[in-house]
């Protein structure tokens, strides 16, 4: 009768196993079993929640733990985006904390570096669903994308969610959604044929921006291995009127700001205002900024320029750079009297030195005037981060320079133009060879970008077998990457003559005068 019952207990056991053996597309993570899909020899999950929703009393809160279910969750589709002005894909909802991943591991054994991508949008829109990560993965890397919080509902402060917050701040709650992602990525990638300690963060715009924020992040410490960011850096000092370049706020300045949001809604309580329907907490179309992350001291500690200078941040190879005609995207100004109004305005003294080392033309506003904007924004912060961390660091920096256009002819409207913000994102992600818009020196210069990016993610290096040879950034031999098709080569940093002159601006700016001054 024992030897019966054995084989019983036995043949149940098996039973058991066999009902709970996953399928190909199925992964256990902490929370349970997900379902994904398997196309074109990578595993796929999308909408995967990496967190609670937000909503309710968790609206302008730091981001919970994922509840665990029962059973098997379909992740086939994109999850909504956060909530924003306009229609992006897929809806949106405040219910929004959901990541996707691209794998072309079979096993959990596999051990294959991970992208983490961080998309942008100035902090007040965007979308995961904008992003394949298909032709990524199939270089051999794992490509996850996570979601965050975005404009009031991702960084509203006030002094109320201050004083309910035990680390007595607010703000920032889209940076701790991104950490929180990460976080996630370190407990559950190895499931997914990941290594998790060979994560590699990349961005664009804001994305990018929230990867310099991360390397300077001391609750960010350990969850990253790598950085990439495209058009990003984040080194200017805080300003109670903003700039492009100078974005950031104090934390007592964003409470006011807050306050004043809320007085525009008819609340006078934080608890008023979480009553509201989120669709009224944001704009009816596409409008930016609403909303940006702040120094509070907790997330963002300081001035990342004074913390780089200190050594106090995540020392992680890094992989930095830009567009050559950034400008093209955010100049505003038509005329050259409308160009010198806005310099003086903003850069006060240094108004006139700036205005040689950007000059306009007689009736024009040119390419050599919209690259103050394209340095203000982004060429002084990869810059002075290329500097810093090479004069403080032990990782290495590999810097580029972006210029993939046409020689338009002198009788074209875009005569003069470069590559404008956010081109390089379709050539990482990999152009279509279907595309009739991406001629033989964009398809090759695609390839070589996805090839680096990717060796990048592998080694924290970005050479390899088939690319041109891209040396690291050193104050000694300070050279960029030129990535332009069919073949990329080594030259110096642009402009550099000129970003001296911006540097001393961000330098004064720096001193108890210069913020005294700035308004």
């Amino acid at each position: 009768m024992k030897s019966l019952n054995f084989i019983i207990t036995i043949s149940i056991a098996l039973l058991l196993n066999a009902c709970t053996t996953l399928q190909p597309n199925q992964v256990k993570v902490e929370q349970g079993i997900i379902e994904g899909s398997i196309e074109d020899g990578l595993r796929i999950f999308k909408g995967v929640p990496f967190a609670a929703p937000p909503v309710g009393e968790l609206r302008w809160k730091a981001p919970q733990p994922a509840e665990k279910w029962e059973g098997i969750k379909e992740t086939r589709e994109f999850a909504p985006s956060p909530m924003q002005g306009g229609n992006p894909p897929g809806g949106k909802s405040e219910d929004c904390l959901y990541l996707n991943i691209w794998t072309p591991a079979i096993s959990a054994n596999e051990k294959l570096p991970v992208l983490v991508w961080i998309y942008g949008g100035g902090f007040s829109f965007g979308a995961t669903s904008y992003y394949d990560g298909a032709l990524l993965a199939k270089k051999g890397v794992i490509l996850v994308s996570v979601a965050y919080r975005v404009g009031q509902l991702g960084f509203l402060a006030h002094p109320e969610l201050s004083a309910e917050n035990p680390n007595h701040v607010s703000g920032n709650y889209g940076l701790l959604d991104q950490i929180a992602g990460l976080q996630w990525i370190q407990d559950n990638i190895a499931a997914f044929g990941g290594d998790p300690k060979k994560v590699t963060i990349f961005g664009e715009s804001a994305g990018g921006i929230s990867v310099s924020m991360l390397c300077a992040s001391p609750l960010a410490k350990g969850l990253f291995h790598g950085a990439i960011s495209q058009s990003g850096g984040s080194f200017g000092p805080t300003r109670p009127t903003t700039y492009p370049g100078e974005n950031m706020k104090t934390l007592k300045q964003a409470e006011a700001d807050g306050e004043a949001y809320a007085k525009t809604h008819g609340a006078s309580t934080i608890a008023e205002l979480r009553k509201l329907d989120a669709e009224e907490l944001v704009p009816a179309g596409w409008t930016m900024p609403g909303g940006w992350p702040i120094v509070d001291g907790y997330v963002i500690p300081g001035n990342q320029f004074t913390l780089y200078e200190e050594g106090k941040y995540n020392d992680v190879p890094v992989l930095i750079g830009y567009n050559s005609d950034e400008g093209a995207s955010f100049s505003r100004e038509k005329t050259p009297e409308a160009y010198y109004a806005g310099v003086r305005a903003r850069y006060g003294k240094f108004a006139d030195d700036l205005i040689k080392a950007y000059p306009a033309g007689e009736n024009s506003v040119p390419k050599t005037a919209r690259d103050l904007m394209r340095d203000a924004a982004f060429g002084w912060h990869t810059w002075s981060w290329a500097r810093l961390q090479a004069a403080t660091g032990k990782s290495k920096v590999f810097y580029y320079y972006f210029d993939q256009h046409p020689d338009y002819p002198e009788d074209s409207p875009q005569y003069g133009y470069g590559s404008p913000h956010g081109q390089e994102v379709a050539f990482v992600f990999g152009l279509n060879p279907d595309d009739q818009n991406a001629n033989e020196s964009d398809l090759a210069l695609s390839e070589e970008m996805g090839t680096y990016w990717t060796n990048f993610a592998k080694y924290g290096d970005p050479n390899g077998e088939g690319v041109p040879e891209w040396p690291s950034y050193t104050n000694e031999r300070p050279k960029v990457m030129y990535l332009t098709g069919p073949t990329p080569f080594i030259g110096d940093v642009p402009g550099v003559e000129s970003l001296e002159v911006l540097d001393g601006y961000f330098e004064w700016r720096r001193t108890p005068e210069g913020e005294k001054w700035a308004k």
